[in-house]
This record gives C-alpha cells, sequence and structure tokens, in this order.
C-alpha cells in the first residue's frame, strides 16, 4: 500500500466552533459519522466502534492522541485483531464566516493486506464522510 496519505479538504459555510462540536460531540457524531458509545476530545481518551463493508464489520480500536480545541484532533485508528496502526487527523481553519476542514488519514501502509482495507475503501469512505454526510449535517 502506498505511504501517501488520503487527505480530504472541505469548506463549510459554519462557523468554527459548530463545525468542532460536530466533530468531537458524540450526540452530534452520530448523525454523521459512527454512533459511538462514548467519545470525549482528551488526551488518552479510547473510544471504539463497528464498522466496515456490507460483508465484514470490524471493531476499530481509536485512542486520541492530540488535541487542540477548535483547531485539531488527532486519533489512533486501528483494528481489534490485526496488525497496524494508522492516525486520523480533523484539522480546522477560520475563513471569513466559513469554516475549512482539513482531514488526513496517514498510516493505512501499516495494516496488512486484505480487500477491506484498500486505499481505495478509505477514499471512498472519508469521501462520502467529510463530502456528503458531514456537510448535509452542518447545512441543517
Amino acid at each position: 500500500m502506498e505511504n501517501k496519505p488520503i487527505i480530504v479538504e472541505r469548506k463549510y459555510n459554519a462557523p468554527i466552533s459548530k463545525v468542532w462540536k460536530a466533530i468531537t460531540d458524540k450526540e452530534e457524531m452520530k448523525q454523521w459519522y459512527f454512533d459511538l458509545a462514548e467519545f470525549q476530545p482528551e488526551l488518552g481518551f479510547k473510544f471504539q466502534f463497528i464498522g466496515g463493508t456490507e460483508d465484514n464489520q470490524y471493531l476499530h480500536l481509536c485512542e486520541i492522541i492530540e488535541v487542540i480545541p477548535e483547531k485539531k484532533l488527532t486519533y489512533s485508528w486501528r483494528y481489534d485483531g490485526y496488525e497496524g496502526n494508522s492516525f486520523v487527523t480533523f484539522e480546522l481553519f477560520e475563513e471569513g464566516d466559513e469554516t475549512r476542514l482539513k482531514l488526513t488519514h496517514r498510516g493505512l501502509e501499516s495494516f496488512p493486506y486484505n480487500p477491506d482495507f484498500a486505499r481505495i475503501n478509505f477514499e471512498m469512505g472519508w469521501d462520502q464522510i467529510i463530502n456528503t454526510s458531514l456537510k448535509e449535517y452542518l447545512s441543517k
């Protein structure tokens, strides 16, 4: 797998505080992201969720490793029972009345070969999450 991270950027017609809340409040996250049992934007906080393909679901194990309120959130992303660890970073930039979000997912090459872990699946997933799900949620 390529060592290049996946990067998805999107501008939202919403203040940074609203976008930050959408990516850090578990009640809001379940409306556009994953339904997390628990989530706290705090260094060292561990959370998990089930996700994957129609045929195979995987337990995702995550830990928050960086938090700068209303600016940056980074967490590890790995799969229970599989080698490898990747990192997801959400960065927020105020641009007038809008907010630009930059999502970076790096470390995918650390996962073992598995068609479900193919780069294209991550690219399509993040595109759907950032450019459709979160966009629609924030425009409500």
